[in-house]
């Protein structure tokens, strides 16, 4: 039993090691590899500081995605689906509109506030020119379902007279985006520039309800 154990976790000659969990391996690989590409970019990260850090091998990646680019783009989409699968969880159809997007625009900019990588992440691609994000199906597909959101939210706002007419739904993402994205993305700078720490808790606390209320102001009748 013990050899044939043994034999179960050898590196084979014409494949990765063997594992008992691929998924929780695949996992693995993805969350560490996004911390890598999210603080070194795509041209930065090293697949054998990836390696070092997981339970894998070089080998296991390449198995797994390809290349260093085809994992960049497999993390990439992962920190997209987190959020969109964040975004799906949210109980806004049985809300009125007005409380809806609210709890919406509170989703975004926590999730934001949570998950810095993410925002690195977007950054890192927006360098590249949105190359990378192009090609990939998988993406195009979850921000379809973000869109749809926050479109019914609006059409239900319309249609109750509460919100304005004339505002496109993927314009009105952008703005909630936006205001959220700065919110992480230049916090650094901001806060040395304007000596005012806007990371502290009441500081978040404040923006959070200032962006809210943005959005709900531009949108209402």
């Amino acid at each position: 039993m013990e050899g044939k154990a043994a034999g179960s976790r050898r590196r084979t000659e014409n494949g990765p090691t063997r594992t008992q969990d691929p998924e929780g391996t695949r996992r693995n690989i993805l969350e560490i590899a996004s911390e890598e590409f999210a603080l070194n970019g795509l041209s930065g990260a090293r697949i054998d500081e990836i390696a070092a850090r997981t339970r894998s091998s070089k080998r296991m990646i390449y198995y797994y995605f390809g290349d260093k680019e085809g994992l960049y783009l497999a993390a990439l989409e992962n920190a997209y689906r987190r959020v969109r699968e964040g975004e799906s969880k949210l109980d806004t159809e049985g809300l009125p509109p007005v409380e809806a997007l609210r709890k919406l625009v509170e989703f975004t900019f926590d999730h934001h506030h949570a998950h810095e990588d993410f925002i690195r992440m977007v950054m890192i691609e927006n360098i590249h020119h949105g190359e990378y994000l192009a090609g990939s199906e998988v993406i195009r597909g979850l921000n379809v379902t973000a869109i749809d959101h926050i479109a019914r939210i609006y059409e239900r706002g319309l249609a109750e007279g509460v919100f304005r007419a004339g505002i496109d739904a993927i314009e009105l993402h952008w703005q909630v985006s936006a205001l959220c994205f700065f919110n992480v993305s230049n916090r650094a700078t901001f806060s040395k520039i304007f000596g005012r720490d806007t990371g502290a808790p009441e500081e978040q606390a404040r923006l959070r309800e200032n962006t809210v209320q943005m959005i709900l102001r531009f949108v209402a009748a």
